[in-house]
């Protein structure tokens, strides 16, 4: 299957707030931003709350816009996009660029205002001309969408170049992206992939993703499947969901030996070392070659000693997963009981697929006695996260 790449929205996303600096603590203004900085770097956001908001008070204009954009993210206060768009406003009188590129965000998504995408590229203009590498990103974006402005390549090119001097990742991996698709450049794949390995190398989940397509369809680069799997695992456990399909497509067709060139003993390594390193996906893939005997001698204690260290670090589709094999006796013995174990552990996480299943068990009485009222309960909560097969249980 051919992986395609798309130009995304979530480039818009990386406004940065805070700027970082390292500083001793002390009673000026500046110092007090940078300790409610740290605090919100560490995820504490009510102590940054109480630190920011009485400086954004006193008129300090960084801390206007931060205490904005946790109003915006709801991060230690009720997400509030009008209340974010005040502070955004009163940092903006002070000629905050960061305040100027963020309430550019909230017009391009409209949230707090009307969607406004001229109005968008107003406030990502002012921001970019002062030198904000995240807003000269934005306007690129714009320029290559044609949202807000007419459409203009060579207009992004320029903004997206200004942005990648100052070392952005996503300038990085958008300019790379019209590289790769001969966009206002002409089409050339080793452009490409040096901008995404940039990126990529700074831990921007899209081009990782991006670089592991390059690698897996030999675009630019020799083509080379398990370097293919290292950017998507990369990108994968940032998130990105289309990473994590590529990584199980490309394990797949390797167990299947179907599209690809196999090199049995260099995949087989790398799935070790990745392993060893405590990759949750590495685990559980490892795990199941062990158990079915594909590419490695078949050993059931080596499959469930991966299978176990991949769902101890608390992933619900993997504790789904193992439960799946208990239930269904996939390469060991059935076990009801340890099946549900692993369900509810995932189910307790909210798996929505974990939630059916226990519903199943209760309702055809596997492994529990049967309980229909149990089994409602399961399906209700499986079908609230939206399980079609839980929903449609319920109709009959």
């Amino acid at each position: 299957m051919k992986l395609t790449k798309t130009f995304l929205t979530s480039a818009l996303l990386a406004a940065l707030i805070f700027s970082v600096q390292s500083t001793a603590w002390a009673d000026t203004p500046e110092q007090q931003f940078q300790q409610g900085f740290e605090a919100a770097n560490k995820g504490d956001y009510q102590t940054a709350l109480k630190l920011l908001q009485p400086l954004a008070a006193q008129g300090h204009a960084k801390a206007q816009n931060s205490l904005g954009w946790m109003y915006s993210e709801g991060k230690g206060v009720k997400q509030d996009y009008a209340e974010a768009i005040k502070w955004y406003q009163k940092a903006i009188v002070q000629g905050n660029a960061k305040a100027q590129n963020n309430l550019g965000w909230a017009y391009y998504r409209g949230e707090g205002v009307k969607q406004d995408y001229a109005e968008a590229v107003k406030w990502f203009r002012k921001a970019a001309e002062q030198g904000l590498a995240d807003a000269q990103n934005n306007l690129g974006w714009a320029y290559y969408r044609g949202e807000g402005v007419k459409q203009d390549y060579a207009e992004a090119i320029k903004w997206y170049q200004k942005a990648i001097v100052q070392g952005n990742a996503w300038a990085q991996n958008n300019l790379a992206l019209m590289y790769e698709n001969g966009r206002g450049v002409k089409q050339d794949y080793s452009e490409a992939v040096a901008l995404y390995r940039k990126a990529a190398e700074q831990g921007n989940v899209k081009a990782q993703n991006n670089l592991g397509n390059m690698y897996n369809d030999g675009k630019g680069v020799k083509q080379d499947h398990v370097d293919a799997m290292k950017w998507y695992l990369k990108a994968a456990e940032q998130g990105d969901e289309d990473a994590e399909f590529a990584l199980f497509k490309l394990v797949d067709m390797y167990v299947k030996g179907k599209g690809i060139k196999q090199d049995e003993d260099k995949m087989v390594k790398w799935f070790h070392k990745a392993a060893e390193q405590d990759h949750a996906i590495v685990q559980f893939v490892l795990g199941m070659l062990y158990l079915e005997g594909k590419y490695v001698k078949q050993d059931k204690d080596e499959a469930m000693k991966w299978l176990h260290k991949a769902t101890k670090q608390g992933d619900a589709k993997f504790q789904f997963a193992l439960g799946e094999i208990y239930f269904k006796g996939r390469g060991i013995e059935q076990n009801y009981s340890e099946a549900l174990k692993w369900y509810q552990k995932s189910a307790e996480q909210g798996y929505a697929d974990a939630q059916f299943s226990i519903g199943n068990m209760y309702h055809n009485g596997e492994g529990v006695k049967r309980d229909l009222s149990k089994a409602k309960e399961w399906f209700l909560k499986a079908c609230d996260k939206g399980n079609k097969k839980a929903c449609d249980t319920l109709k009959m």
